[in-house]
């Protein structure tokens, strides 16, 4: 089960966040090749931070899946995450971390 975690300091009083969830959803989905009914997101707005020393708009993702994860997936979540949030919340690209983890890395024989 992927699980994407954001937090950001842009507001989200007022801000259709049902289409967010949607297209992040969809996103994830489709890039690590797990099903939609599968796929956790969660999305917290005003959240105290900076990003080189400013409180302009940024943002912190971390993103926790049993597998489906190798270097071209994480790329794409990076490039398509990130344009999400630029469209949708007006975060710059250059101001969104994401952190991969894939539980089932380093494993060998995993039965997950």
């Amino acid at each position: 089960m992927p699980c994407l975690d954001i937090s950001t300091n842009v507001n989200l009083d007022g801000i259709d966040t049902d289409s967010i969830f949607s297209e992040l959803t969809k996103s994830v989905s489709q890039i690590i090749g797990k099903p939609e009914k599968f796929v956790m997101i969660l999305l917290k707005g005003s959240v105290t931070l900076t990003f080189g020393g400013n409180k302009e708009p940024a943002a912190l993702a971390e993103i926790v899946s049993m597998g489906g994860i190798n270097t071209e997936v994480k790329r794409k979540l990076i490039a398509t995450l990130g344009l999400i949030l630029e469209n949708k919340l007006y975060i710059p690209r250059t101001r969104f971390v994401l952190k991969v983890f894939d539980t089932t890395m380093g494993r060998q024989n995993s039965k997950l």
